[in-house]
């Protein structure tokens, strides 16, 4: 089962991750759901899919009301990201929901109306909770066209969506990274196949070369911390990606 873990905590302000479901169906990507406290409000990003809704929500409430959970912060529009959304909003029909702008048609198909997204441009900007403010980090084209990520200058966390992420088998499975080299494989060809552009990823990995990052938290996988979080947007920086295309065309013969 999944449970609620700390990552950060000073004063009001936390960071927890709801990590790890070993019990899960083997036909489901696992996923973490990181949850940002602070004062008497909270954010729950990427909150994740309708069929893992139960273990989360199981989690959360383990360890934290979730009725301070105010806001939900969805990356991107996938399924894994946001699907469980309607069941979030039977337990609280006030949850509002940032996600990007292009996204304002197509998520009210998991649930919600109009007053339940919040639209957010392209350019990023500044999220409020609680008293303080989170950055919006642009990360467009980087598995999606419309795709965010969120830092929080105080905790000195990014939360980074797909960008990051890794499928180890279980027994490299692990909160944190600790042996960058046999981590990274487990993430290259997802990066390889699932990041549209290379000119997508230089814009994010000059972005975040200059955040001052402690910890950058993936949707799934281990959490890079320390010399591992630039160790990690080195590696991406030097990564040919948007090549999947390539790698699954058929070979063109000359005619005889």
């Amino acid at each position: 089962m999944k449970k609620l873990e700390t990552l950060f905590s000073e004063g009001t302000h936390q960071w927890q991750v709801i990590a790890r479901d070993p019990e899960r169906a083997s036909a489901l990507i696992d996923t973490n759901e990181y949850l940002i406290a602070h004062g008497n409000e909270a954010m729950l990003t990427d909150p994740g899919g309708l069929e893992i809704f139960p273990v989360v929500f199981s989690a959360l409430a383990a360890g934290f009301d979730p009725r301070r959970v105010k806001w939900i912060f969805a990356s991107h529009q996938d399924p894994d990201v946001i699907s469980s959304l309607s069941l979030w909003l039977e337990f609280n029909p006030a949850l509002r929901c940032y996600a990007s702008r292009i996204w304002g048609s197509f998520l009210p198909h998991y649930g919600g109306d109009g007053t339940t997204f919040i639209g957010l441009p392209d350019e990023g900007g500044k999220l409020p909770l609680g008293g303080i403010e989170l950055d919006v980090v642009p990360a467009h084209y980087l598995h999606s066209s419309g795709n965010f990520h969120l830092y929080d200058a105080k905790a000195r966390i990014l939360f980074s969506g797909d960008v990051g992420a890794a499928l180890p088998p279980p027994e490299e499975d692990e909160l944190f990274v600790t042996d960058f080299d046999r981590h990274i494989r487990h993430a290259e060809g997802f990066h390889r196949r699932f990041m549209g552009s290379k000119e997508a990823v230089l814009d994010w990995c000059e972005r975040a070369a200059v955040m001052d990052i402690d910890m950058l938290c993936p949707q799934h996988g281990s959490i890079y911390q320390g010399a591992d979080v630039m160790r990690f947007i080195n590696w991406f920086a030097e990564l040919e990606v948007g090549s999947g295309l390539r790698a699954t065309r058929p070979e063109m013969k000359k005619a005889a």
